[in-house]
C-alpha cells in the first residue's frame, strides 16, 4: 500500500465496504461524542469521515489534534447506520474507523477558519491566501478555472489555431494604460515592460506568415483595482486571424464562447441555460439608445427613450426645467418602471432621485408615477408631468408604452451625461423591480463603433476606441471625410462581446495599411514622424506585405468570474494583490538591497512627506 494513501477522501462508496484503505487530509471538522470522536478528514477531492475509538492508542493525539492538521488513517471501510447517512455528502454512505493514525504536520492556532468559511477581513484572507483556499467556495472557483481554461484551450486548438507564446520583456508602449517597467542591468538608463497586452506581438505573427494564432496570455497593467479587474495582472484569451473579415471572427469565437458557457453553465447545479439563437449584433449607436451603455445587459428587458421632443415647448408641459436644459444643447432620456406606481411606495422612486445624486453625482432624477385619470385615461400628479396637455401626455405615453399604475424616470443633461445616468439608472430599476432574466447568460456583439470622437477637453478629433482599427469603407472614407461632422460619422471594424452586461474583451479587424493607418493617424491631428517614432517597428512590418488580419482577447478571469457567480475577480485569482496593489501574503512590492540598486545604475529618490 502506498505510504499516503490508497484513495482520495472523494471516492469512497460502497464499493469499497471491507476494503482496507489509507487517506491522507487535514482534519476539516472534529466532533467528540461519548462513545467515538468524529472526524471529517479533508483532501483536494471531497471529505471522508473517520472515526476513532477511545480504546484506540492514539485517541488521545486525534482528541488534541488542531483543526487544519496533516493525517494520515489506515483502516477496514465500513457502511454507515442507516440513520447516519448523509445524503449531501458523495462519501455519504460510509466510514472509516480508523486502526491506525499519524499527524504528519500539526498545524497552529489558525489566523481564519477553514470551515464553514464565515466572512473574514480581507487583509487576514490575502495575506494567509493559502488557508483561504482550502475553504470550499474558493477551491471549487480555482478547479473552476483550471478547467475553463482546458476547456477554451481544447476548443480553439479543435479550430486549427496554434499555440505560441510571446515575450513578457518588451518596450513601452505610449498607448493604454501606464506601464510596469523593468529597469535593464546590461543598458544603463533603459527600460524594459511588462506587455499590457500582446497586440503587436500578435500582429506581427500574422505578417510573419501564421494563420490562426492564439494564447491564454499574461497581461501587465499599472492601475487600480476595481471589483471586475484585478490590479497588476490578468489573463486573457489572446486570438488573431489572417485573412478574415469582422463576420470571421465572430464565426471563429463565437463557438468557442458558447460552448465554454454551455459546459458549465450547470456548474455545481446552478441550472442555467445559453440561449440558441445566435449572438444579436447590435450597432454602438442603437446599444447607447437603447441601454445607455456599450455593455447593455440583455436579461433586463428596459429600453430607454428619446424623449427631448416632448419637452421642447414649456407651453405644452408647464415643465421649464427640461426645456431650459434642452436649449442648452441638453437631452432628456426616460426609463420605463412597469408597475411600479402600483407595487411601490413614493419612497421609492425618492429614492431612486438619492442615489442618482449620491452615486451617480447627477443632478437628480426625475420621475412620474401613472394613474388612471378621472375622466378616463391616465395621467400624473407628480411635477414633470403634472402639466402635460392630454393629448401630449398620451403622445408621450404611446411612445414608451406606459400606462396607469406604471412609473417612469427622465435623465436630463448634455447628452453623454443624460445617457450614463439613463444607462445605470436602467439596470437599478431592473433589479429593484426584479425584471432581470435568471439562470441564463446572453450574449451581444456590439458593432460599428465610431473611429473617431470630439475631445471636449482638446478641443480636437481624437480616436475613439482603437486607433489601430481599420475604418470601414479605408482609405476612400477617409479621403471622403472633409468636415469634423463627416469624420465623426466613420465608423471601424472594431467590437466588443457582452455577457449579462459584462464586457468580456474588445476586438478589430486591423490596419494592416501604412498608407490608411498614416491618413488616420493625421485626422486626429498625429504627423507621421509621431506614427514612425512611437509605432515604427510594426509600420515597418507591415511595409513588407501584411495580410489583412483581426483579432479579439476574450478575458479569463471574467469569463470564470460569470461561471462561478462571483461578485469579485479576487474570487477567481489565486493569489491575488488587494485594492492598494499590494502582495499581503509575499510581501510584495518591497524595498531592494542597495547593491541591487546600483547594479542597476539607479538612484532612489524618497517620497516626500506627508505633513
Amino acid at each position: 500500500m502506498h505510504e499516503y494513501r490508497s484513495h482520495t477522501c472523494g471516492e469512497l462508496s460502497k464499493a469499497q465496504v471491507g476494503e482496507t484503505v489509507k487517506l491522507s487530509g487535514w482534519l476539516h471538522r472534529r466532533r467528540e461524542h461519548a462513545g467515538a470522536l468524529f472526524i471529517d478528514l479533508r483532501d483536494h477531492y471531497g471529505l471522508t469521515q473517520v472515526v476513532v475509538y477511545p480504546n484506540a492508542p492514539f485517541y488521545e493525539d486525534a482528541k488534541r489534534a488542531t483543526a487544519e492538521s496533516v493525517l494520515t488513517v489506515t483502516g477496514k471501510l465500513i457502511a454507515r447506520d442507516k440513520e447516519a447517512i448523509n445524503p449531501d455528502l458523495p462519501t455519504g454512505e460510509v466510514e472509516l474507523p480508523a486502526e491506525t493514525l499519524v499527524i504528519e504536520s500539526a498545524a497552529e492556532k489558525l489566523p481564519l477558519p477553514v470551515f464553514a468559511e464565515p466572512d473574514y477581513p480581507e487583509d487576514i484572507r490575502l495575506k494567509h491566501r493559502y488557508l483561504d483556499l482550502r475553504r470550499e467556495t474558493l477551491h471549487k472557483n480555482m478547479v473552476l478555472r483550471s478547467n475553463v481554461i482546458a476547456s477554451l484551450r481544447r476548443r480553439m486548438i479543435d479550430q486549427g489555431f496554434m499555440e505560441f507564446q510571446t515575450p513578457i520583456l518588451t518596450a513601452s508602449s505610449p498607448e493604454g494604460a501606464r506601464d510596469f517597467l523593468v529597469p535593464s542591468r546590461l543598458h544603463p538608463g533603459e527600460f524594459y515592460a511588462l506587455p499590457q497586452a500582446p497586440q503587436q506581438f500578435k500582429q506581427l505573427l500574422m505578417v510573419s506568415g501564421f494563420d490562426r494564432y492564439f494564447q491564454i496570455a499574461p497581461c501587465f497593467r499599472d492601475e487600480d483595482a476595481r471589483a471586475d479587474r484585478s490590479p497588476g495582472e490578468f489573463y486573457q484569451l489572446d486570438i488573431e486571424m489572417s485573412f478574415v473579415t469582422q463576420d470571421d471572427v465572430f464565426n471563429a469565437i463565437e463557438p468557442v464562447m458558447r460552448g465554454v458557457f454551455e459546459e458549465f453553465a450547470d456548474w455545481e447545479g446552478k441550472g442555467r441555460t445559453v440561449p440558441s439563437e445566435p449572438f444579436v449584433h447590435i450597432p454602438y449607436a442603437e446599444a447607447m439608445a437603447k441601454y445607455g451603455s456599450d455593455k447593455p445587459d440583455l436579461r433586463n428587458p428596459l429600453e430607454l427613450s428619446d424623449v427631448t421632443d416632448f419637452f421642447v415647448d414649456e407651453g405644452k408641459t408647464g415643465f421649464g426645467i427640461f426645456a431650459k436644459i434642452i436649449k442648452g444643447g441638453g437631452k432628456v432620456i426616460a426609463i420605463p418602471a412597469p408597475k411600479a406606481a402600483a407595487e411601490k411606495s413614493r419612497k421609492f422612486f425618492d429614492e431612486m432621485d438619492k442615489w442618482a445624486k449620491k452615486e451617480m453625482q447627477a443632478p437628480g432624477l426625475g420621475y412620474a408615477r401613472l394613474k388612471e385619470a378621472d375622466g378616463g385615461g391616465v395621467d400624473s400628479q407628480d411635477p414633470v408631468l403634472k402639466g402635460f396637455e392630454p393629448e401630449h401626455l398620451k403622445a408621450l405615453l404611446e411612445q414608451m408604452g406606459l400606462y396607469a399604475g406604471d412609473g417612469v424616470f427622465f435623465s436630463a443633461g448634455n447628452k453623454t451625461d443624460a445617457y450614463k445616468l439613463a444607462g445605470a439608472a436602467r439596470n437599478k430599476v431592473g433589479e429593484s423591480l426584479e425584471l432581470i432574466e435568471e439562470g441564463v447568460f446572453r450574449f451581444c456583439w456590439i458593432v460599428d463603433f465610431p473611429m473617431f470622437e470630439y475631445d471636449e477637453d482638446n478641443k480636437k478629433i481624437d480616436f475613439s476606441h482603437n486607433p489601430f482599427s481599420m475604418p470601414q469603407g479605408g482609405m476612400d472614407a477617409l479621403v471622403a471625410a472633409k468636415t469634423d461632422e463627416e469624420i465623426l460619422e466613420i465608423k471601424a471594424f472594431q467590437y466588443d462581446i457582452v455577457c449579462n452586461g459584462i464586457e468580456l474583451s474588445s476586438g478589430a479587424i486591423r490596419n494592416h495599411r501604412p498608407d490608411v493607418m498614416l491618413k488616420a493617424f493625421e485626422m486626429a491631428g498625429y504627423g507621421p514622424d509621431v506614427v514612425e517614432a512611437e509605432f515604427g517597428g510594426m509600420l515597418n512590418a507591415f511595409r513588407y506585405g501584411a495580410p489583412p488580419h483581426g483579432g479579439i482577447a476574450p478575458g479569463v478571469d471574467r469569463i470564470v468570474m460569470l461561471l462561478a457567480d462571483a461578485e469579485n475577480i479576487r474570487d477567481v485569482t489565486l493569489f491575488p494583490m488587494n485594492g492598494q496593489a499590494r502582495d499581503l501574503m509575499m510581501g510584495a512590492p518591497s524595498p531592494v538591497e542597495p547593491k541591487q540598486v546600483k547594479e542597476l545604475h539607479l538612484k532612489i529618490s524618497e517620497p516626500p512627506k506627508r505633513g
